[in-house]
């Protein structure tokens, strides 16, 4: 009898416990599946939209701010605003879009009132919207309409425009607004105080009306400060190429400034003296550079003028007043400046006659040309030495020795000449 039920119930356990294990893996297997998929990174940015009091949540990888708008299904009339905007690139991981849906506004501006479709929540937004210049000192009231029948559900926007007037504040006048009533309450509004010897006109309980001229001034001494131009001057290079009476201007000069303190003495509203008790240059002036022409057309020159326009002359082709003086020195020596005979530096040979050849050749301006020819082309070697000294006396032997070749030079001479010259300008 034992044995019996030993056998009956053994098959019972084993089918029990069969399913029990059936049981626990296909709970293990449910449950790893979902471990696995929650386990997963979601892509896309966070993206939160605000639209008409709704927010929306979503997960995107799009583009642009109006990519996801579109992904999500929303559509925007062309006067609504999204902020960021539509085209704005997403590049971080959240962001959150305000949607402003356009709604009617009517704007009352005095007599003017026109009704606009905007999505712009403040009143300088929708004014500038609608081409409406508004003023610091204008108040403005938007509130919802009150009258829906005829204008509409949306919003009023009212302007109370400040009145315009003329200002002159202790000599300096400018166009001013205010909403004070009188000439008084403007002065509050703008924070003037008047001391003893302030005065103001009109009156402080003077009504004030649109284009009305105020003047308030303060009697005695007193000080101002005004910028003041400082005018450029202009430096005139001779052109020994253009023949006189040709003008251009190869850098143009700039006007400085400076900031000037005066004393002043005012009497009954009116400046009655008035005297500089300080100066601060701001702005220095540039000088202006002007190329004048000064080839004469066969005129004659005296010598004295021939030195003038010969220091000019040498300057141009970049040559220092050191290295211009002792070039000079020697001419002084050789003919004193006279272009008649054999010219400035007394040429000779096969040299003068290169000089006579040319167009008006006791011209200032043919000897000068000719000369400085010379020294770019045969005699550069003299030309490149003096250039590379400073020396008042080395320019005047380099000059005397390389394109002199004079027999008997009397070289103190030439250099007692140079430093004339150099002194003389």
């Amino acid at each position: 009898m034992k044995s019996l039920i030993r056998r009956s119930t053994t098959p019972l356990v084993a089918i029990i416990a069969a399913f029990l294990l059936l049981v626990i893996c296909v709970t293990a297997l449910i449950v790893s599946q979902v471990s696995a998929t929650n386990g997963q990174p979601q892509s896309g940015r966070l993206i939160t939209i605000h639209d008409r009091g709704v927010e929306k949540v979503v997960l995107s990888d799009a583009a642009t701010i109006g990519d996801v708008i579109k992904e999500a299904g929303i559509e925007l009339d062309a006067s609504d605003a999204v902020e960021p905007a539509p085209s704005e690139k997403l590049v971080a991981a959240e962001y959150s879009i305000n949607i402003y849906r356009a709604r009617p506004v009517v704007i009352i501006d005095g007599a003017l009132k026109q009704k606009i479709i905007t999505a712009y929540q403040t009143a300088g937004q929708i004014a500038k919207n609608a081409d409406i210049t508004l003023y610091p000192e204008d108040v403005t009231t938007l509130a919802r309409t009150d009258d829906i029948i005829s204008e509409g559900a949306g919003l009023k926007l009212t302007i109370d425009r400040a009145v315009g007037f003329t200002f002159t504040l202790y000599g300096t006048a400018s166009e001013a607004r205010t909403q004070g009533q009188t000439v008084g309450e403007m002065l509050d509004e703008k924070g003037i105080t008047l001391t003893h010897n302030d005065r103001v006109l009109p009156a402080a309980d003077t009504a004030l009306t649109s284009g009305l001229s105020v003047r308030v001034w303060r009697e005695g001494k007193q000080t101002i400060t005004a910028d003041v131009p400082i005018n450029f001057t202009i430096t005139q290079i001779q052109d020994g190429d253009q023949f006189v009476g040709y003008r251009a201007t190869q850098s143009a000069g700039q006007t400085g400034m400076r900031s000037v303190t005066y004393e002043i003495m005012v009497q009954d509203g009116q400046e009655v003296g008035r005297t500089e008790i300080a100066s601060i240059t701001t702005k220095e002036p540039t000088v202006q550079i002007d190329i004048v022409g000064a080839k004469y057309r066969g005129s004659y020159t005296t010598p004295s003028e021939n030195e003038a326009i010969s220091w000019n002359f040498f300057i141009a082709q970049g040559f220092s007043r050191e290295q211009t003086a002792g070039i000079m020195g020697n001419l002084m020596q050789e003919h004193r400046f006279n272009t008649t005979g054999d010219g400035l530096a007394q040429w000779t040979g096969g040299r003068k006659a290169a000089m006579l050849s040319r167009p008006d050749p006791y011209n200032i301006y043919t000897q000068l040309d000719f000369l400085m020819w010379e020294l770019n082309n045969g005699y550069r070697n003299a030309r490149d030495q003096i250039k590379a000294t400073n020396s008042v006396e080395t320019s005047v032997r380099i000059f005397q020795n390389k394109f002199e070749k004079c027999g008997v030079c009397m070289e103190s001479k030439r250099v007692q000449y140079a430093f004339n010259i150099l002194a003389s300008h």
